[in-house]
């Protein structure tokens, strides 16, 4: 029998080894540091939408869309909220936008251009400017992360993933280069494949292998009011003109999530270090709200229930990090899914289970690859420090 190793209880790792356990791909053991689902993932706003910027992102999201749809019949406690998903765009951000349509229409990806008018008609809450332009999935939404990381990780452990939380992977074991498995403080553990899903800390455990990846981290917090007098009625918005988003949240509360651009990236320490740490600066809530008034006046009045603070990572070229990684045979590694980590989860667990059990995924993510950067630009690129408006950014 096989033996995979996931180290990282993220959602890209709990739904590898679903898709794993789904392929009935031999054994399975997930290691977390902490708590399942304590890093990132937990920290999400959660926001799925299938109108990307490339072909393979395209794909990848269709398919991602497709599996969340399924998932909330296959697990147990979970449901898709398909609300649809509006992307929001100025003047000057539109065009860009706007030539990526007949790559939607290739992939036959549905979307709908409205203008102020029509949203506000539709969804009476919301007060767009009048030359914003609106991009609507009707297929996107989002998902409550306090509900599908319960709901996959309870999946996983009926399909006898063993997920080991609380113990960290200290380093890689290998024998004449190639990954025969995992350290950790109880002992070595040995496999076939060892895949790496630690996102942020991806660096530190990277380095010791002499294996630096292009990827920056960047502090991005997201608050959730209690429940409103009104419950929100309207999509998962990408507010971009606005540098965030809001969506409706659990028992009729609201998601505010906002970027702060001029922040400069956020180097993790160790790899003992622990997201809980991070704080979001003062008085950022209250400019936010300031900021998304006009277009969401439900915000005025609102009174706060939670703040989540957390790190995005973003690589060199702003495209996920996916796929074998080819100078050790039988190590694999999934990170830098820019904001979009948990829309890409589904599709990103179902492709490396294919990669990991079959050796080749069902679309050509090749472009994806660990391997495709410039040793030289990849050492000149983290020798820099910048603010989260010099990176590649992407939402969702």
């Amino acid at each position: 029998m096989t033996t995979t190793i996931i180290i990282g209880g993220g959602v890209i790792g709990l739904s590898t080894a679903y898709h794993l356990a789904r392929k009935r791909a031999g054994r399975i053991i997930l290691f977390n540091k902490g708590p399942i689902g304590d890093g990132s993932s937990s920290r999400a706003a959660g926001i799925i939408t299938g109108l990307l910027w490339t072909e393979v992102g395209v794909q990848v999201r269709k398919l991602s869309v497709q599996r969340f749809h399924e998932l909330s019949e296959e697990l147990e406690g979970y449901k898709f909220q398909n609300v649809g998903c509006l992307n929001l765009f100025d003047p000057p951000s539109w065009p860009e936008r706007q030539a990526l349509l007949p790559l939607y229409d290739r992939l036959g990806v549905k979307y709908e251009i409205l203008d102020a008018d029509e949203m506000r008609r539709r969804w009476p809450q919301l007060n767009p400017r009048e030359d914003w332009i609106g991009l609507y999935d009707a297929q996107g939404g989002y998902s409550e992360p306090d509900e599908y990381i319960p709901a996959l990780t309870r999946a996983c452990r009926a399909l006898g993933v063993d997920i080991r939380e609380n113990e960290q992977v200290a380093d890689l074991v290998l024998r004449g280069g190639r990954a025969i498995g995992v350290r950790t403080a109880s002992g070595v553990i040995e496999a076939d494949a060892v895949l790496s899903t630690i996102y942020s800390w991806s660096n530190r455990f990277f380095e010791r292998l002499g294996i630096p990846l292009p990827v920056k981290a960047f502090v991005h917090q997201r608050y959730v009011t209690k429940p409103l007098a009104v419950p929100p009625q309207f999509p998962a918005v990408n507010a971009n003109p606005l540098g965030g988003y809001i969506r409706p949240a659990s028992g009729g509360a609201m998601l505010l999530g906002v970027e702060t651009a001029d922040r400069e990236e956020f180097r993790v320490p160790s790899l003992d270090f622990q997201m809980s740490t991070l704080r979001a600066p003062a008085g950022l809530r209250e400019k936010a709200v300031a900021d998304f008034s006009e277009y969401a006046p439900m915000l005025v009045d609102a009174a706060w229930h939670d703040e989540r603070v957390g790190l995005l990572t973003f690589s060199m070229d702003g495209e996920p990090i996916m796929g074998a990684v080819g100078q050790i045979p039988g190590f694999y590694t999934a990170l830098a899914f820019h904001s979009g980590g948990f829309a890409y989860n589904p599709a990103a667990g179902y492709l490396l289970a294919e990669i990991i059990a079959d050796g080749k995924a069902s679309i050509d993510v090749s472009s994806f690859s660990p391997d495709r950067f410039d040793p030289a630009d990849v050492v000149a690129y983290l020798a820099t420090t910048v603010p989260q408006s010099a990176a590649v950014r992407r939402r969702h």
